[in-house]
């Protein structure tokens, strides 16, 4: 929901940090001039404007939820700039509801006013992008199958439950993990601190990254509790790795 939450007076929502503001989780990966998202949040254009991202080349989609793909629309000004549609790369449910929340994009016969130029196109096990392979790692979100990735040294998994022993194999070796870690409270969709942690000891990743994190976690307490290795994700992180 955002971090201040709408009418929630908590210490965190009230908190002067500008690392407790947080917009909805997303991350931007720029490699070869080249801009690939995951996910388009509802806070997207926000995001966009204060990375200074002027251009957006693919976009991932982990799942259909709100917070993850609202933004979509918000994709317009710089699809305007490619002689080609943007491509959008997702699974067959997830692209499914995209097209079904978004129908207008995707009406051709749609005249009402300008649309956001892309594609949506079926994402399985991997997919090439400008010289980079991108490799989908499943997760359980409560009772759903969505997608993680990983590319290169770095791997992304937000709004998991549960990691299958199958993806675990696909994460060895990593520089960056970036893990669900909504609360220190068990919840039935959302990995915990602790839960993500453990994963965290199996995996052995250099350096790993929490997002997807609730005003149940205040920015500056929880990173003093974590490991040196473990901190929270901050809006404007920016991190470089091999791809």
């Amino acid at each position: 929901m955002g971090v201040p939450t709408i009418g929630c007076d908590c210490a965190v929502c009230n908190s002067t940090d500008p690392h407790d503001r947080r917009t909805r989780p997303s991350i931007a990966v720029q490699y070869n001039r080249k801009t690939v998202l995951i996910d388009t949040t509802p806070d997207f254009r926000e995001q966009a404007i204060r990375e200074k991202i002027h251009t957006v080349d693919a976009v991932l989609y982990t799942h259909a939820h709100a917070d993850h793909v609202l933004g979509l629309d918000d994709i317009r000004p710089v699809s305007f700039r490619h002689e080609s549609k943007v491509p959008l790369y997702a699974s067959a449910e997830t692209g499914r509801m995209v097209q079904q929340i978004f129908k207008y994009i995707f009406d051709a016969t749609y005249k009402y006013g300008s649309l956001a130029r892309v594609s949506m196109n079926e994402l399985d096990e991997s997919v090439e992008l400008f010289g980079a392979r991108f490799d989908v790692v499943k997760v359980i979100h409560g009772e759903t199958e969505i997608d993680g990735f990983r590319f290169g040294s770095a791997a992304y998994l937000t709004d998991f439950s549960v990691i299958p022993g199958e993806s675990m194999q696909k994460l060895q070796g990593l520089d960056i993990l970036f893990l669900d870690a909504l609360r220190h409270r068990p919840h039935p969709t959302h990995s915990s601190v602790e839960n993500s942690l453990k994963i965290v000891e199996q995996l052995k990743p250099k350096r790993t990254f929490f997002t997807h994190i609730s005003h149940d976690l205040a920015h500056e307490k929880t990173n003093a509790e974590l490991p040196p290795h473990v901190r929270l994700a901050h809006d404007g992180l920016r991190l470089e790795f091999e791809i």
